[in-house]
């Protein structure tokens, strides 16, 4: 399969999640599901981006807007983005308020600048993304020196098996790269490594499989 069919193909099934989740936004914040699954890895982005001291931030996947609107603020950057391919997670992520410039995107194709921000982040979305097509586009609009920060699933791990027995969740391995496999995928892309890890987590919450990969662009 070519890579531009290939990047269709998956464009496609992007489509199909969207509409999935315009249906489930309202579920996506129920108070419980965000403590548990989605704060920590929250938490850890914004505790990067004012370590960092960025001022243009983008938050990719940002689904119903929590992290993208704490960003704004928590942080009152100069511009903050919160990009998503599904509409009804948009129509709700648009009620928190006008501080986040709302953008019905897909990763791969940003309707942003070359070079024109300091931080990309994206948490629990990177496995719905053409990974190799996303990360170029990530380094097309980040500045020489920007942060990258992605929270994605980690399959490998001892919860990942469980975890998904418990929520249904069927991913394959293949949407989820190992941390070996991350590490390449985002040099090949020309990112420098900075850290990775597992996110830090309350106790309730461990079993979920993430992890942290913290990059800058070359």
């Amino acid at each position: 399969m070519s890579t531009s069919t290939a990047l269709d193909t998956r464009r496609g099934l992007n489509r199909t999640v969207a509409s999935f989740f315009s249906v489930a936004a309202r579920a996506y914040d129920q108070r419980t599901l965000q403590r548990v699954v989605y704060q920590p890895p929250q938490d850890e982005m914004i505790e990067l981006l004012r370590r960092y001291g960025s001022r243009r931030i983008v938050d990719i996947g940002c689904g119903t807007g929590i992290l993208t609107s704490r960003i704004a603020e928590e942080l009152v950057p100069d511009e903050v983005y919160g990009i998503d391919m599904s509409p009804g997670m948009l129509a709700r992520a648009r009620q928190r308020g006008p501080l986040v410039n709302w953008r019905n995107e897909p990763a791969e194709q940003l309707g942003l600048a070359d070079e024109s921000v300091d931080a990309i982040v994206t948490t629990t979305a990177f496995h719905f993304f053409n990974q190799r097509a996303a990360l170029a586009e990530f380094h097309r609009v980040l500045r020489p020196g920007g942060l990258l920060a992605i929270d994605a699933l980690n399959l490998r791990a001892r919860w990942a098996t469980p975890v998904q027995r418990l929520t249904g969740t069927r991913l394959s391995p293949a949407a989820t790269p190992s941390p070996q496999q991350m590490v390449d995928l985002i040099t090949i892309a020309g990112f420098e490594l900075v850290e990775q890890r597992p996110i830090r987590r309350p106790w309730y919450s461990r079993p979920v499989p993430d992890i942290l990969t913290v990059a800058v662009r070359r």
